[in-house]
């Protein structure tokens, strides 16, 4: 009866190590999806205040784009984690239309007019809320969803 119990824990263990390794999804991060939350309400907050002369909060946009490389690292460097690693890195790539690009306009405009803020903001937001649900969930769903919106920038 031991040894069965013993084999059946093996067995038990193996399984959970092979279905772990085969999703080649990294596991949920309370840290990633802490610093993720958090970042989207500072970069909302500061794509509101784009009405105003970029000169006033240019050390604000250098803080938060820091945040964003400290946690783009991090990402990096966990296993199975390309996805969102991707991700973070379109999300600050100053040729496409996200976040990086919105903030190299505002330098070079000064001002930003309400609509198009509102509706860049929109944008970023549904992307970070579908970087969230992806951290939380891991589900194939909103990876599909968030690999759809990788794929529609690149």
């Amino acid at each position: 009866m031991k040894h069965l119990k013993l084999q059946f824990i093996s067995f038990l263990i193996a399984f959970v190590m092979t279905s772990c390794v085969s999703t080649k999804t990294a596991l949920y991060d309370s840290y990633s999806h802490q610093k993720t939350t958090a970042l989207k309400v500072a970069i909302t907050a500061l794509m509101s205040k784009a009405n105003t002369p970029y000169s006033m909060h240019q050390d604000e946009v250098e803080t938060v784009l820091l945040d964003i490389e400290k946690l783009t690292e991090y990402e990096k460097n966990k296993p199975h984690n390309e996805i969102t690693f991707t991700m973070w890195k379109l999300l600050t790539d100053k040729e496409k239309n996200l976040l990086s690009s919105f903030f190299k306009l505002w330098e070079t405009k000064g001002v930003l007019s309400q609509g198009f803020i509102e509706e860049s903001k929109k944008q970023l937001s549904d992307a970070l809320d579908l970087l969230i649900q992806y951290e939380i969930k891991k589900d194939k769903e909103t990876k599909e969803a968030l690999l759809d919106l990788i794929n529609g920038n690149t």
